[in-house]
């Protein structure tokens, strides 16, 4: 018996499971970590290039905003460092049965929560 295919492909209106809600942030992670990247080693050029622009850096970052982006940009590449090895185990065919794959799924999402929440912690 052949399903119905869906009649709206608005993303708001299907459902997707958790192993794609974490496939799409793993690609939006990556894109953002991508485009920032620029940005993230001119600040460490400016930070090591002399005295002054360390001070002025450390200035900058310890202002509760820029902690929040900072939180934010390590989210981004802890969910992407936990998704990758997902994907990468389920490239070696681990856990590509539908109840380990959620089950990683969820397991990425949790760990790469944790794991910010302890560094954001610490960087606060």
């Amino acid at each position: 018996m052949v399903k119905p295919r869906p009649k709206y492909l608005n993303l708001f209106q299907i459902r997707l499971p958790v192993p794609g809600w974490v496939s799409i942030l793993h690609r939006a992670s990556g894109a953002v970590l991508f485009l920032l990247l620029p940005l993230i080693l001119y600040l460490f050029q400016l930070s090591l290039d002399s005295a002054p622009g360390f001070d002025a850096m450390k200035g900058a970052l310890g202002h509760p905003l820029m902690k929040l982006v900072l939180i934010g940009l390590l989210w981004a590449y802890l969910h992407h460092l936990c998704a990758g090895i997902r994907h990468l185990a389920l490239d070696l065919d681990y856990g590509t049965e539908l109840p380990a794959a959620r089950a990683s799924a969820r397991a990425v999402l949790v760990v790469s929560l944790a794991l910010t929440l302890v560094a954001g912690v610490w960087l606060w």
